[in-house]
């Protein structure tokens, strides 16, 4: 086995038994779900707060009200759970005072930071698929009635706006190296979702690569390609700035 494929094996490993991933996993999945299954019903049932909040959304009915309000919430929470978990992925090293032993590995150090950010992106499409179809579980158990074929594009943008909540939290990873544990890169999770409202309400959020996804996910036609297709230059840069940072990392500073 190559060096990557035993770094991703133990990588792996160490994420399916971690807590931290298995709780993130639960609050975004049945989180989300119970969430907007409450505000679904509540909206049904005419509570007026409840369609306050949800705004266009409280405009839908059945199937298509239910999958907006899981993307606003999606959109809200995913950026954060992810960061939280890729922080915890990536700074778990240095939290547990494990870093000093990969010095002594025969697999570089970028070979072990590449498996890791690996790791996270290959869990994230297993989390966007477990919350896809938990939505179609849940639908019914509503007395929504079974989906049709109509529902196939917004449950992809469901799924879609996912994996890309969980790329625009990859600054996390770098922020976690640099900062050597985890706190620096929730923090820098928060500051990300921070600069996202800022730009939505600027009215510039669709050049903005960590708020074209929430905007594109509730409503396409605010985002076109082009500006979507920025996002994935946020994790492609910072899986370089990390992968280069445990390369060239140092115990005594």
């Amino acid at each position: 086995m190559s060096p990557f494929g035993v770094a991703f094996a133990v990588e792996g490993r160490k994420a399916a038994a971690g807590q931290v991933t298995a709780a993130t996993t639960a609050l975004l999945v049945l989180g989300v779900a119970a969430i907007a299954g409450g505000m679904s019903a509540a909206a049904r049932s005419g509570n007026a707060q409840v369609l306050a909040k949800l705004g266009p959304a409280a405009e839908l009915d059945g199937w298509d009200g239910l999958i907006a309000i899981v993307l606003q919430i999606t959109a809200a929470a995913g950026v954060l759970a992810f960061g939280v978990a890729l922080s915890w992925i990536v700074g778990r090293e240095f939290a547990d005072d494990t870093i000093a032993g990969l010095f002594a590995l025969p697999i570089p150090r970028a070979t072990t930071a590449l498996a890791k950010l690996c790791v996270y992106l290959v869990w994230t499409a297993g989390v966007a698929a477990a919350l896809t179809v938990t939505v179609l579980i849940l639908g019914p158990l509503l007395g929504l009635g079974p989906p049709g074929p109509a529902l196939t594009a917004s449950l992809g943008r469901l799924a879609t706006l996912t994996v890309l909540s969980a790329m625009i939290a990859t600054p996390a990873a770098w922020a976690a190296t640099i900062g050597r544990g985890i706190l620096p890169g929730v923090a820098t999770t928060v500051v990300i979702i921070a600069v996202a409202q800022i730009m939505a309400v600027a009215g510039t959020g669709a050049w903005f690569p960590f708020t074209a996804p929430a905007l594109w996910a509730i409503a396409p036609q605010s985002v076109s390609a082009g500006q979507l297709a920025l996002v994935l230059a946020v994790p492609a840069v910072s899986g370089l700035l990390t992968v280069h940072a445990w390369a060239t990392l140092q115990l005594d500073r």
